[in-house]
């Protein structure tokens, strides 16, 4: 025998349907059909906000794991992700993962100048330097996050606000 019965309309103790949208489990008046809602039958998932370490960790793993990506030329995706999971519950966090978004977003951009420009010759030079100042900028950008304070990439277009 399973545990698992069909969702339905939910009762009250006394054995009386509730206030809810018939055929939903939904309370009455709420939308319903809605991608943020889980079943009526699963739990909740508890949005809580991020505070303390949780959130500096957070911040820091925006600006760090463009590096895990970087090598596919895809470095954005790390601070992505982390504005995706973690920005809806901390400022904080996502202050940071918008910044480094932006960044990777620009230096992507510089990146294919420069490979453009490599044909007259001034590209390899300009390679070299865009990937010390992207090195060296989400170094100290992980190290402010690390700290719990802001931090500004320089020379970084901002295509995400």
């Amino acid at each position: 025998m399973s545990n698992f019965t069909e969702p339905g309309p939910a009762h009250t103790p006394s054995g009386t349907p509730s206030d809810t949208t018939p055929g939903t489990g939904y309370p009455a008046g709420s939308p319903t059909g809605s991608a943020h809602r889980s079943p009526s039958w699963m739990p909740p998932i508890p949005q809580t906000a991020i505070t303390g370490q949780d959130e500096r960790n957070w911040a820091m793993g925006a600006h760090l794991s463009s590096f895990v990506a970087a090598w596919f030329a895809l470095g954005f995706l790390g601070p992505l992700t982390v504005l995706l999971v973690a920005g809806p519950r901390s400022a904080f966090v996502r202050r940071h993962a918008v910044e480094a978004l932006n960044f990777n977003l620009s230096v992507l951009l510089y990146l294919a100048v420069s490979a453009v420009l490599v044909i007259i010759l001034i590209g390899i030079p300009m390679l070299v330097a865009v990937g010390l100042v992207y090195l060296v900028a989400v170094v100290l950008g992980a190290l402010a996050a690390g700290r719990g304070e802001e931090y500004r990439y320089p020379l970084s277009i901002r295509f995400v606000r």
